[in-house]
């Protein structure tokens, strides 16, 4: 992704996305996990190669298209990991502790464009937390900024084991929790 980024072309990044599309449509794979689209703000992130860039609008821009190439194929893509996952120490108990403005300028923006734009099928949200808060039952981002202020109506789902509590989970506007038949999260429900 990085190097899809570093291009500036989105015509390329849809080309690249439709390509990987029709991959997926072989091998009968109805949603492709991607793309990662977190802003690299940690050179020790052991994910800044699955992101696009440090800039909001080159990152959502890119997603944007890639999104739209692979979704050409009926395949859906996801949008991951909403959101301000930055680092992988630390990344199932981590807080990134941001102001609004930071949070909506710098962090939610890439994702903003990228469902604007390109309305995806589905969304993954991540393991750390935002301001003590985990993302797989922050109301705020999945419910009050994702669905009601940027109108989104697709498929929200956990990364791998991102659930810690199930029923607030749902009560955040999760969808699907992953990888699923998890028995102490279904007997929580």
């Amino acid at each position: 992704s990085v190097n899809l980024a570093n291009s500036f072309n989105n015509r390329l990044a849809y080309n690249v996305g439709k390509a990987i599309g029709q991959e997926c449509e072989i091998y009968n794979v109805n949603v492709l996990l991607g793309p990662a689209m977190n802003i690299k703000r940690d050179p020790r992130c052991g994910r800044n190669f699955e992101y696009f860039s440090e800039d909001p609008l080159l990152a959502g821009l890119m997603a944007a298209n890639y999104v739209n190439g692979v979704q050409s194929n009926n395949v859906a893509a996801c949008l991951k990991h909403f959101a301000a996952n930055n680092s992988e120490n630390y990344r199932y108990m981590g807080s990134s502790i941001l102001d609004e403005r930071a949070l909506h300028e710098i962090y939610l923006k890439p994702f903003e464009i990228a469902t604007k734009i390109a309305h995806p099928k589905t969304i993954m949200c991540a393991y750390n937390q935002v301001n003590g808060v985990p993302c797989s039952e922050n109301k705020y981002l999945n419910v009050d900024v994702l669905r009601r202020l940027w109108g989104y109506r697709g498929l929200v789902m956990t990364d791998w084991g991102a659930t810690k509590d199930r029923v607030k989970g749902v009560q955040a506007g999760i969808d699907l929790d992953m990888p699923g038949d998890v028995k102490y999260n279904k007997k929580q429900l």
